[in-house]
C-alpha cells in the first residue's frame, strides 16, 4: 500500500475509533498517527489469533485498523490521563 493510502486509511481508523473510545475526537495529526500504529497493532494483534492484518485498502484492513487503533487508544489514555 502505498504512503498515500497508509495516510488516509489511519486518519479513518484514528477518527473512527478516537469517536468510540472518548466522543470528542483526538484532533487531525493525532488521529492519523494512532490510525496507523493502530493498524500495525491490529495486523499484530489479528496475527495472533490466526487471521490476516492489513491486506490493502479494504474494509478488513479497515476494521482491523479500527480493533488496533482503540487498543493504542486505550493505552495511551491510561499512560496520559488528563486530571483536570
Amino acid at each position: 500500500m502505498s504512503i498515500i493510502g497508509w495516510l488516509v486509511l489511519g486518519l479513518i481508523a484514528g477518527f473512527i475509533a478516537s469517536r468510540i473510545v472518548n466522543k470528542a475526537g483526538s484532533g487531525f495529526i493525532l488521529n492519523i498517527v494512532l490510525g496507523i500504529v493502530g493498524a500495525f497493532v491490529g495486523g499484530f494483534l489479528f496475527s495472533l489469533f490466526g487471521h490476516e492484518g492489513v491486506t490493502g485498502f479494504n474494509l478488513y484492513s479497515m476494521l482491523v485498523a479500527i480493533v488496533g487503533a482503540i487498543v493504542v487508544l486505550l493505552v495511551y489514555y491510561a499512560i496520559f490521563r488528563r486530571t483536570a
